[in-house]
């Protein structure tokens, strides 16, 4: 092992954008912090341009220099690429620790990788912290919310250094511990679902008044950006009108008129609607995000399904007015966060994790990619008990909800009948229409069921396991 004095109180591997900026937060809070990253002049030029954070950095050129510099209990946050090189980094370093010693995977990983490594490494007397960080590469310079999972005795040693590095709200740190194992990646994979939701129903929205309106982009921009100062004020809408108003430098038009309708996705949206649907759930507008973005790859074919069925919106239909879709949307984006925290629930009684629902909103509220003037009111009414664990039931949204659903309707309404594709939109519209409704139609699916296979069903009257006369072959 290299001779290298101990001095940092965490060390950091991999400096991608993500880790260059987490460890320049780390090192401005005022913690010593070793640096590696697996090309040895990408360590150089990072601490070389740091300027006056520069003394606050270690550079190590190897795992062992990394180790080396570290004081005890040591902690080591990675910082790369998620799945298979989080292991190898894993693996490199387990050889080096003590027992006590602390490996921190703040990716964006797989919650169930997490509750593996987590496992293994305890096996080995070394301790897992699984924290998900968002905020993009702002928070992670100036302030991420942060979503721990792990061992809450380990996560004293570093708690610290966590919550001096997060978002604050009115100086409450945007940083907690919610349970063992997986529990803060899943928080965040759940977090990254609702983003999904939410940026979908923005887009879909700015397609209506596009295509429906005929507005120009920054007439959307603008209207976004009034939205930003009322209950819709949130991180999304607010970079959507700044988005909507910027022109390209190179053509002149604007910046949204020249980028390829074709979105990309990391995975964690994906990974929120397949955990749902194992755990008995349907955050439906998540998985019409999901669905939405798959769709979007599809250009060569929705060029040719225009060419073949035409694309132009159906005209002579009654548009809704422009507090119409602020209300629509408002309303949307309530039932997208009903369905992230039903299915937080879900996983914490499944996985016996005890997270705090309440506290999620709470860390939400700033440095996060999903921040929201409403998360204050959705912690509160967690707090105080949700009717039927429904956000949307809540006494503090029940009179937001009825006054916008009719805007909801109108919305989605116009959208079906021009042609116009809401999937999010129209997906929370039927979650709650099904939420509101005292009888379904799921009596004929029982029937059905029972009929091709003898499955049974519950009667009104009373007692399960009974069969209609059909299986005695009397139909």
């Amino acid at each position: 092992m290299s001779e290298v004095n101990s001095q940092a109180r965490i060390g950091l591997i991999g400096l991608g954008v993500m880790g260059a900026n987490l460890s320049l937060n780390i090192a401005e809070k005022g913690f010593p912090v070793a640096v590696f990253n697996r090309t040895g002049s990408v360590t150089d030029d990072f601490v070389a341009s740091a300027g006056e954070l520069r003394d606050k950095l270690v550079p190590a050129k190897t795992y062992e220099d990394l180790v080396a510099a570290l004081t005890t209990p040591r902690a080591v946050i990675i910082m790369v690429q998620a799945g298979g090189p989080v292991d190898a980094v894993i693996d490199a370093l387990t050889p080096l620790l003590d027992e006590g010693d602390m490996i921190i995977d703040a990716g964006n990983a797989d919650f169930h990788d997490s509750r593996r490594r987590e496992a293994a490494l305890r096996a080995k007397g070394l301790n897992f912290i699984g924290m998900g960080v968002s905020g993009g590469e702002e928070g992670a310079r100036h302030g991420p919310s942060i979503m721990v999972g792990g061992n809450p005795a380990s996560y004293e040693t570093i708690r610290d250094i966590i919550e001096a590095i997060s978002a604050k709200h009115d100086g409450d740190p945007c940083a907690a511990h919610f349970g063992p194992d997986g529990a803060g990646h899943f928080v965040k994979t759940v977090h990254n679902g609702i983003e999904y939701a939410d940026m979908q129903m923005i887009a879909e929205i700015y397609g209506l008044l596009r295509d429906g309106a005929h507005k120009a982009p920054a007439e959307i921009g603008a209207l976004f950006e009034c939205w930003d100062k009322g209950p819709l004020k949130s991180y999304l809408v607010e970079i959507s009108a700044k988005v909507l108003q910027a022109i390209d430098p190179g053509t002149g038009k604007p910046m949204v008129d020249v980028i390829v309708d074709r979105a990309g996705q990391k995975g964690t949206g994906r990974w929120t609607a397949i955990e749902a649907l194992t755990l008995g759930q349907s955050p439906s507008t998540i998985e019409a995000a999901v669905a939405a973005r798959s769709w979007s790859s599809a250009k060569d074919a929705r060029l040719a399904g225009a060419d073949i069925f035409g694309s132009e919106p159906v005209s002579g239909l009654t548009l809704p007015t422009e507090p119409d879709f602020e209300s629509a949307l408002l309303v949307a984006k309530l039932v997208a966060y009903d369905q992230g925290f039903k299915l937080l629930k879900a996983a914490s009684d499944h996985y016996d994790w005890g997270l705090d629902l309440a506290r999620a909103a709470e860390v939400w509220r700033e440095g996060c990619i999903i921040r929201s003037a409403l998360l204050d009111d959705m912690a509160s009414a967690i707090r105080s008990g949700l009717p039927q664990e429904q956000l949307i039931f809540s006494a503090d949204f029940v009179a937001l909800v009825k006054n916008g659903l009719p805007a909801l309707r109108r919305v989605v309404g116009y959208a079906s009948a021009s042609g116009l594709p809401v999937p999010a939109l129209s997906n929370a519209l039927a979650y709650f229409d099904t939420m509101r409704q005292a009888r379904g139609t799921t009596d004929l699916i029982q029937a059905q069921r029972d009929f091709f296979g003898a499955h049974g069903f519950e009667r009104t009257d009373g007692g399960a396991g009974h069969h209609g006369p059909w299986g005695s072959g009397a139909l």
